[in-house]
């Protein structure tokens, strides 16, 4: 297995924020908790047979806008959370967005859209087409599942993606800076023999 590196990730929406980052961390629902609790945890996980550490903020989301900004320029990567029962919180997604961008330029910010209770489609006011549509536009990954039930393991694959999507953008920036490095020394040793044969 190789090392992976540190990866900042943060979370912010509604207070079924707290329960998702909950359960990805211990696997278990928690029923009472204060949601307006802002946490750090550290987390280890191995994703596709490489060791990652994770730093995962969890935000309370009743924050100023100087404290969310402040908060994005911490993470590298972010979840983004709506709950599928509650219309205001998926309309304030595309905002958050534009501010997340707005902060962390350039723009392309590695994130994942999520919409939680999925376990409460009885009482659901955003469409799953809607959550898939607004991924798209944001080119991001987009999942829906249940703080409270989680079928299948979607809450951990959808901090899982964050870091693949994280450690995708790292190995492109490091092959671009690889290929300028190349390039600044094939222009260095033109000049050199430029210089020599005159």
């Amino acid at each position: 297995m190789s090392r992976g590196g540190n990866m900042k990730c943060m979370t912010h929406w509604t207070c079924t924020v707290a329960t998702l980052v909950v359960r990805f961390l211990t696997r278990r629902f928690i029923w009472e908790y204060d949601p307006t609790l802002e946490s750090t945890y550290r987390h280890q996980a191995t994703i596709d047979d490489e060791v990652v550490t994770m730093e995962i903020l969890d935000t309370a989301g009743q924050e100023d806008t100087q404290q969310k900004e402040s908060h994005m320029r911490w993470g590298d990567g972010f979840v983004i959370v709506y709950d599928i029962t509650d219309r205001g919180s998926f309309d304030e997604v595309a905002p958050l967005r534009g501010l997340l961008e707005e902060v962390k330029k350039p723009k392309n910010v590695p994130l994942v859209l999520v919409g939680n209770k999925a376990d409460l489609d009885h009482a659901r006011q955003v469409g799953t087409e809607e959550g898939e549509r607004l991924a798209a536009e944001m080119a991001c990954a987009f999942y829906e599942c249940s703080a409270c039930a989680d079928e299948g393991g979607m809450v951990a694959e959808a901090f899982h993606e964050l870091c693949r999507e994280l450690r995708r953008r790292k190995a492109v920036q490091g092959k671009a800076r690889r290929r300028s490095s190349t390039t600044h020394v094939k222009q260095a040793i033109n000049k050199m023999l430029t210089k020599i044969s005159s």
